[in-house]
């Protein structure tokens, strides 16, 4: 009984040391810290949660951290992905206005029952998987680790997709700022017809 006591009271430690220099990108309250370009009515907050909702819109972390600016990264979230909705995680990358960022990354949130073949976890057209880890209308834990030249993305702690971008790496020619470097993130909201929420956004930047 000693032991297992001591085993309850040491868990929420546990827990901390686990999460030890993350910092939380999102309130839980309102958008502070984030801006959206093309259709501001995409996103809201709900319950603590971001939601992505509506017509083609990108949520941009502008916040204070670091300039908003990162290189390597360990990135953390909550999602939760409605049947046939699609969105993603941009990383290394920057605000435009409008259109699908150019400029780095982007981590495939995506249904099995939506169209597109890449699946969450993806690495988007880089490296892609063809069915989804994590299942429809449930949360799961998304993890993005940047770290040099090497990208590794996570569902419930199991690898999604490992890549390493080679010395002579040429990006497409759709998708030419696809690069490692460094820059913000952004949420996608993909369309009307998809809804992904979003929760517990926290990131530890790394050493170079």
């Amino acid at each position: 009984m000693k032991t297992l006591l001591a085993a309850v009271l040491l868990l929420p430690c546990l827990q901390d040391k686990n999460e030890e220099g993350f910092t939380p990108l999102f309130n839980g309250k309102d958008l502070t810290g984030w801006k959206a370009n093309e259709n501001d009515t995409t996103f809201k907050v709900e319950d603590g949660k971001i939601i992505a909702n509506g017509n083609r819109c990108h949520l941009f972390y502008v916040g204070d951290l670091k300039n908003h600016v990162f290189k390597n990264f360990e990135l953390r979230a909550q999602v939760l992905c409605k049947v046939k909705s699609n969105s993603g995680i941009y990383f290394h990358t920057e605000f435009q206005e409008k259109g699908w960022p150019d400029k780095g990354f982007e981590c495939q949130v995506c249904s099995n029952a939506f169209s597109d073949p890449r699946k969450t976890g993806s690495l988007y057209a880089v490296k892609d998987i063809p069915e989804a880890p994590a299942k429809d209308d449930e949360w799961f834990d998304y993890t993005i680790l940047v770290k040099g030249k090497s990208v590794t993305t996570m569902i419930n702690g199991k690898v999604a997709v490992e890549w390493t971008q080679p010395d002579d790496y040429v990006p497409t020619k759709d998708h030419k700022g696809r690069l490692l470097a460094t820059g913000t993130f952004a949420l996608q909201g993909h369309d009307p017809g998809s809804r992904v929420e979003f929760k517990n956004i926290r990131v530890k930047p790394l050493e170079d």
